[in-house]
């Protein structure tokens, strides 16, 4: 059967995040976060779901390792809860948090499972919300003093370690759409926000060198390929906007100093910052910001279509985003465009040349459920993750350095917003006994990594073939 062979060197792994599984929302002194509080607000997550249990790995992360050494994976991607580690946000360190995510790493050292540890994935203490958040500079110092303690305490055997995930959503989805925690909805905000993840990133850069040497250190962003629904200026404009504040605002940092001037124009045009510029943005930030990574993690879900209401003669008017109507989409109603990968590779390939690149998430929500033979058989989740890798090995053909991919995500958890209600696991949860179920994709994925190869075609759906 024709395949397409990976370099010998590809790192294959999956991802998860603390608060999406974890579970053990008051245990040991952990604190309360912004989505422990968001989700307890009526109407913040479908159907009042809340993170209090998730998937119980807190308690079951040995079961749950095991299962990724039965499913060959050479690498687990994690994020640790900053209010599990700092439950003020600052100041004194809880030992029995820390002494999880010690256990956790020995579990996973102990298979030959490489850990590569994300530091934020959004779950913020609430203490500093309470704060300002975000929006207020003094979070990046606390950011700091939390990568400090876990960067001292894991550093001597983590090798791999990611600042941040997703900043746009961390910034712009809880702090100018309201989407996600903590619901607040003002775009100055959100834009000082922005700014303060990338300074927290900076400024812990060098703290990792120092605790963590020999270490590879990146940040995770969230890319989209963008493109204009037509050809009118209207449609370029919402383009050029729309690919402004989702990638190169928070690329342009990373690797130009500075971020785009044609979106900081829009901002001042639209009142969001002052005539005078970034009042938030303090000498040597940018410097701060672009200080020297060794890797660049892309998340990777579908594209964008970008679409304008405005009118000719106002081009900052309210532009509303569609995608154009897809052949397939997914649970979230996301458009399945594989070749949107390939692009958003080799477009940072091209226009940021980052050393390393890995696909730090990549995935689908799909529903099946188990049958009276206890498979899972979704077809759909192996043709996803087939096509999606079939586009990652393009992008290396044409000299993309991608070196590693990990899918998203080793259990159905809790999807956000949306609770329990997406499924993205390649591993099925019963959220109320807790069982496991392995679904058809992850025998899939598995031979992939066993092989190291991904067959152009699959039999997704003849359990005999694993």
């Amino acid at each position: 059967m024709e395949s397409k062979q990976f370099d010998r060197q590809f790192i294959w792994g999956c991802a998860t995040s603390a608060f999406q599984i974890e579970g053990g929302a008051s245990a040991d002194g952990r604190g309360e976060s912004i989505w422990d509080r968001f989700s307890k607000k009526p109407g913040n997550v479908a159907e009042g779901h809340d993170g209090d249990v998730a998937c119980d790995h807190y308690n079951r992360y040995r079961g749950d390792v095991d299962l990724m050494k039965e499913l060959g994976m050479k690498a687990y991607r994690f994020s640790i809860s900053w209010p599990r580690i700092l439950p003020d946000g600052r100041g004194a360190v809880n030992e029995k948090g820390l002494s999880f995510y010690d256990e956790l790493v020995d579990a996973l050292l102990e298979r030959e499972i490489t850990p590569w540890v994300t530091l934020y994935h959004w779950d913020l203490p609430q203490i500093l919300e309470d704060e300002g958040g975000w929006p207020n500079r003094k979070t990046a110092y606390a950011f700091a003093e939390y990568t400090e303690a876990v960067s001292r305490r894991l550093g001597d055997r983590v090798k791999h370690w990611i600042t941040h995930n997703e900043p746009w959503c961390a910034s712009i989805l809880g702090y100018q759409t309201g989407e996600h925690a903590p619901g607040i909805k003002d775009w100055p905000k959100a834009l000082a926000a922005s700014h303060h993840l990338m300074l927290s990133h900076g400024l812990s850069v060098g703290i990792l060198r120092r605790n963590s040497p020999d270490s590879l250190i990146g940040i995770t962003n969230a890319l989209m390929h963008v493109q204009p629904a037509s050809g009118s200026y209207e449609d370029r404009e919402a383009y050029r906007h729309l690919d402004g504040t989702v990638n190169r605002w928070f690329m342009d940092p990373l690797y130009r100093r500075c971020y785009p001037a044609d979106i900081v124009a829009d901002h001042r045009e639209s009142g969001y910052i002052s005539r005078e510029g970034l009042s938030f943005v303090y000498p040597g930030d940018m410097d701060l910001i672009a200080a020297p990574i060794d890797f660049l993690g892309v998340n990777y879900y579908s594209r964008q279509i970008a679409r304008s209401t405005a009118i000719p003669e106002s081009k900052n008017a309210p532009r509303d985003i569609f995608a154009l109507p897809p052949d397939q989409r997914t649970d979230m109603g996301w458009e399945v465009y594989p070749d949107g990968l390939t692009r958003v590779l080799e477009r940072v390939h091209r226009e940021y040349r980052p050393g390393q690149i890995y696909v730090t998430e990549n995935g689908a929500a799909y529903g099946e459920k188990p049958g009276a033979d206890g498979r899972v058989p979704d077809s759909r989740r192996c043709v996803y993750l087939r096509d999606h890798l079939l586009a990652a090995h393009s992008a290396t053909e044409s000299g993309v350095p991608l070196l590693g991919y990990f899918v998203w995500s080793l259990l159905d958890n809790f999807e956000w917003a949306f609770g329990y209600t997406k499924r993205f696991g390649i591993v099925w949860v019963d959220f109320e006994t807790q069982q496991r179920t392995i679904k058809d994709s992850a025998y899939w994925y598995r031979e992939v990594i066993r092989n190291n190869a991904v067959s152009l075609n699959g039999a997704f759906n003849n359990p005999n073939r694993y």
